[in-house]
């Protein structure tokens, strides 16, 4: 069971996260107690001059600040009926549902829910919206205690759903590198006669014994088509590629280009990684050029990787600008860019995420420049994920990734104020519970203590229960215990 469990239970039954808040008077109602301990609103002053509904609106919310909650529901009841395109519209259902809420019978706390359902699904980004959260669940409680069982159903999976973990973003999955193929030998390597596992020992003995004599009859073997020989084929290619002299690189472009059987094309793909010439680069370039075969193609990618040479590098960064690649194959070009590393390398990555449309390119290349680390390519994620132009998802990665690459929390804490997102807020606050300095802490409890929005108090509140800090016990404790 997670630590958090009782807090945040009592912050989703209870109203916690509604009432031990001071809010901010210019987005919402602020709270007051009277000498008997009972909240009392005061309602926001009118806002609207020259609205239809300015007059109406003055009138209720003189009688709710009077305690009049029968005029008041009525008066904020009618403004989206009699007044459908006011600007008061939106709060109207928040202010009449507190109203009737107030007044207590179970007709009027059954219309009160009405009145916030409907105004969450109206009005989801109404500024009040935060409120009525809170003041829903005290509506189902209060039906919960008088035996409504849809009511306490409706508490009980809220409860639930506040105790489970928010989701962690998923880390794109890296590419694996290819393994090295093993030579052929034996019935398992593919060779199913006595006479070919000979013939393959033979090739092997030879070769090591005299390369000048082997390889002649290495490229004799690789220029069979036949099926018999596809094992001593693959064998070759295995062969072929241990030497060092001139000329490996057009043999084993050729295999990779002409042979039929499909182990061959990619042996001779992947071994054209460890020759590391400027004609190995031609040649696997060429292959990508001219091959439609996706697997033969990542291979090809892999290879260029891993030559380390400036035209190698600049061969890959032209293959991700490619729009008629695969998709899958473009990833993998802008991973292995990525884990070449060097500043050109980052600057052609941030370069090209403006171009690309694919989000999940586009994804890929906040992994790959997160993983480079920096400065630079730190306030270049933090620049995407303000963006509010940019789609939803790839700024909560920006955000996440740019938390895990050094982003300092300074940086980190002004993003909260400057997002009005409540998604990338939540994302915020899981990116503070990642860190481990005590300005993380901080800025949790801060969220926890005085945030406008219930949702995002218990969001802090769940993360503060698992941190290790003592302040954060504390705070929960004080949460907990205020009377």
């Amino acid at each position: 069971m997670y630590r958090m469990s009782l807090g945040v239970m009592l912050a989703a039954t209870m109203g916690l996260g509604e009432w031990f808040v001071t809010p901010k008077p210019q987005d919402r109602a602020t709270v007051a107690q009277d000498s008997a301990g009972i909240l009392r609103p005061e309602v926001p002053a009118p806002w609207l001059q020259g609205d239809p509904a300015d007059s109406l609106y003055r009138a209720a919310r003189e009688a709710l600040n009077g305690r009049d909650y029968a005029h008041a529901a009525d008066l904020f009841g009618q403004i989206p009926t009699r007044f459908p395109r006011s600007g008061y519209v939106a709060d109207s259902f928040y202010w009449s549902a507190f109203s009737l809420y107030r007044l207590g019978g179970e007709s009027q706390l059954r219309a009160g829910l009405a009145a916030l359902r409907a105004q969450s699904e109206r009005f989801p980004k109404a500024a009040t919206r935060g409120d009525a959260a809170a003041l829903e669940r005290r509506i189902q409680g209060e039906l919960a205690r008088r035996g409504d069982s849809q009511a306490a159903a409706d508490i009980t999976r809220a409860a639930n759903a506040a105790v489970q973990p928010p989701e962690a973003p998923e880390a794109p999955e890296a590419p694996v590198a290819p393994e090295p193929p093993e030579p052929p030998s034996g019935p398992e390597g593919g060779c199913e006669s006595e006479a070919d596992d000979t013939k393959l020992a033979a090739l092997s003995a030879l070769q090591q014994m005299d390369d000048e004599r082997a390889r002649p009859i290495l490229r004799r073997v690789l220029a069979r088509r036949d099926p018999a020989s596809v094992c001593l084929r693959r064998k070759a290619v295995f062969l072929i590629a241990q030497e060092s002299e001139g000329g490996t690189e057009e043999i084993l472009l050729n295999a990779a280009r002409t042979d039929p059987d499909h182990e061959v094309r990619e042996q001779a793909v992947f071994w054209l990684s460890q020759v590391n010439t400027d004609r190995a680069v031609s040649a696997l370039d060429s292959i990508l050029r001219s091959s439609k075969d996706a697997a033969i193609q990542e291979k090809a990618v892999f290879a260029l990787s891993q030559q380390g040479s400036p035209r190698a590098q600049q061969a890959l960064r032209g293959y991700a600008e490619r729009a008629e690649l695969a998709a899958a194959v473009r990833e993998k070009v802008i991973f292995w860019i990525g884990q070449s590393g060097g500043a050109e390398n980052e600057a052609f990555l941030r370069s090209l995420y403006g171009r690309l449309k694919d989000e999940g390119l586009r994804n890929k290349i906040l992994f790959s420049v997160s993983q480079a680390g920096g400065p630079e390519n730190v306030r270049w994620l933090l620049g995407i994920a303000r963006d509010a132009t940019q789609p939803l998802e790839l700024r909560k990665q920006a955000l996440f990734w740019a938390g895990q690459t050094g982003a300092s929390m300074a940086d980190l804490a002004g993003l909260y104020t400057s997002m009005t997102d409540r998604a990338m807020r939540e994302q915020l606050i899981f990116v503070y519970s990642q860190r481990e300095e005590p300005a993380a802490v901080d800025k949790l409890l801060d969220i926890a203590k005085s945030d406008s929005d219930p949702e995002l108090r218990k969001k802090a509140l769940f993360w503060l229960g698992q941190s290790d800090d003592p302040r954060a016990a504390k705070a929960l404790q004080d949460i907990i215990e205020k009377p």
